[in-house]
């Protein structure tokens, strides 16, 4: 059987954020528990010139919007990004997921040749669309989780590689 571009990217979406929802769950849980203010997690960064936590989830659920977006052939929504509390990120993430949920596989399948045209910093760049997805949008996603893993993990957060492949066991072989 083959993999549908529908299969290879919205279900995978819809279960990575819900992943990422997870570990920031167990960020404000340890927040809370430790009496930490929270916006030290959400603005935490591993090096001096990183991008936040916050902006971490920021680009994971704009890049996977962007993506069902133009794979599918409609305008992109924008979200402000204004997030500044754990609340903030997981409605946002929410928001994400009941978006992907829109499309259907009529939408998306058959778009792994539709050409995509990105301005990235300051230039364009066109990909087509199985490229897009499989060389750059999937690697940007798992790349934005595990910095907000990274954060959450050396801010004594108590997460490991289950709580990351959380969705893992919905996946398996019955």
């Amino acid at each position: 059987m083959s993999l549908s571009m529908y299969q290879a990217s919205i279900p995978v979406f819809i279960s990575q954020l819900n992943n990422l929802s997870g570990l920031l769950k167990k960020g404000e849980e340890h927040a809370l528990a430790k009496k930490i203010e929270p916006e030290v997690f959400i603005n935490a960064r591993l090096a001096p010139d990183m991008f936040p936590l916050s902006r971490q989830v920021q680009i994971a659920t704009d890049g996977v919007k962007g993506c069902a977006a133009r794979l599918a052939g409609v305008e992109v929504p924008s979200y402000p990004d204004t997030e500044k509390t754990f609340a903030e990120l997981q409605a946002r993430i929410a928001k994400t997921i009941e978006f992907l949920k829109t499309f259907s596989a009529k939408q998306i399948d058959g778009s792994e040749e539709r050409k995509i045209t990105l301005k990235l910093r300051d230039q364009e760049v066109t990909f087509l669309g199985q490229s897009y997805l499989l060389n750059f949008v999937l690697p940007n996603l798992y790349f934005h989780m595990t910095a907000t893993y990274a954060i959450l993990r050396h801010n004594g957060v108590d997460i490991g590689k289950r709580d990351f492949l959380a969705n893992l066991k919905d996946h398996l072989q019955k």
